[in-house]
């Protein structure tokens, strides 16, 4: 997969996917190494989203189908397109789409809208456990059944965990920490990060609490809010880190806050079953990131993190009396390109898994 993801790509030329450095061949340097086991987090990453969404009821052989078709062959061409110096959407090639490339520092698109939208396949295709919407004979419930968590204390602790390794994504993909202004991008996108976790943290549990309370009369606060909502913030950031102001980190907090509430009611309603709620997190959060960056990138910021090209967040070009909107019709280009590719070639793939009986557990 990383030889589809990198092999090959200068930014003199533009392709689809890498043809070279299979096996790692002839990777002999630490910096060509420590390179590939940093995309091999980023890969595995992708595939895990998928695994929350389709638990307690997916097999385990197709779990293992459908992570080598991610991260050999579907999530690598997306790499390439974005990451790599010769990408159709990079801004790393010396012409880059829209004079700036698409802008997306650590992967709010690359890695988490990837894995959600796969999920959001991967769960449609699969259906709901027995007793989410339907009972055992398949008669509709009247309302959803929602199973609860097993342990609430591993659930916060583990988000932790994640909270604490996103400084490794985020900060860690400036890919080096020194150098003229690399340490100041880095303590930015630390900085960033830390805002808009605890910001969506919060968006998500309250607004969650006010409307419980407008439905019910009661007060309830729920952790799980908390915790989706903490992640949400995380994957809302990813991609405008090393661009944005940290004003602007608690607004993108708040919004996927509320983000992930939307996508997780609509979910339901359209009773898709994801069992750890990936999908509003991952998929509804990644395209809000993406958007984000297409808003609120600040000038100064954006060029020491992705260079000069004159293209900036478009509430700072509209307040600089400007229409300028190429940043932003990048980010959009790219949320679409993501949609298209992982559908066009993950729906027939579980659809095939399914059909041949290896996709589903036995009831």
């Amino acid at each position: 997969g990383f030889a589809f993801a990198y092999g090959g790509a200068t930014a003199d030329k533009k392709g689809f996917i890498g043809s070279s450095g299979f096996f790692l061949a002839d990777f002999t340097s630490g910096g060509d190494l420590i390179g590939w086991f940093f995309q091999f987090a980023f890969a595995a990453t992708a595939a895990t989203i998928v695994a929350g969404t389709v638990a307690e009821r997916c097999k385990f052989e197709a779990y293992l189908c459908y992570s080598l078709m991610l991260t050999g062959f579907v999530y690598p061409v997306i790499v390439y397109s974005i990451w790599s110096s010769s990408g159709f959407l990079t801004a790393f090639n010396n012409d880059p789409a829209f004079g700036c490339g698409m802008h997306d520092f650590a992967g709010s698109g690359v890695v988490h809208m990837t894995g959600g939208i796969t999920a959001l396949i991967a769960a449609k295709v699969l259906g709901p456990r027995i007793g989410r919407f339907h009972d055992a004979d398949g008669n509709l419930l009247p309302e959803p059944h929602s199973f609860p968590p097993h342990s609430v204390a591993l659930q916060v602790l583990g988000t932790f965990i994640l909270w604490f390794g996103w400084y490794g994504f985020n900060p860690g993909s400036t890919l080096g920490i020194s150098g003229e202004g690399v340490p100041d991008v880095a303590a930015l996108c630390a900085v960033t990060t830390t805002i808009a976790a605890a910001s969506g943290s919060v968006s998500a549990m309250f607004t969650d609490m006010l409307l419980s309370r407008r439905s019910t009369g009661e007060t309830m606060y729920d952790i799980t809010m908390c915790m989706n909502g903490a992640l949400s913030g995380l994957v809302g950031i990813t991609a405008g880190c090393s661009v944005v102001e940290p004003w602007a980190a608690f607004v993108i907090g708040i919004v996927a806050g509320w983000t992930y509430i939307f996508w997780s009611a609509l979910l339901v309603k359209l009773k898709i079953d994801d069992a750890v709620d990936a999908i509003p997190v991952h998929f509804g959060n990644g395209i809000w990131g993406c958007i984000a960056v297409g808003l609120f990138a600040e000038p100064t910021r954006t060029i020491n993190a992705f260079g000069e090209h004159g293209h900036y967040g478009w509430f700072y070009s509209w307040g600089n009396g400007s229409a300028d909107a190429h940043l932003l019709a990048a980010q959009v280009c790219g949320v679409l390109w993501i949609i298209g590719w992982v559908t066009v070639i993950m729906l027939p793939y579980f659809l095939i898994l399914n059909a041949i009986g290896l996709f589903r557990v036995d009831a």
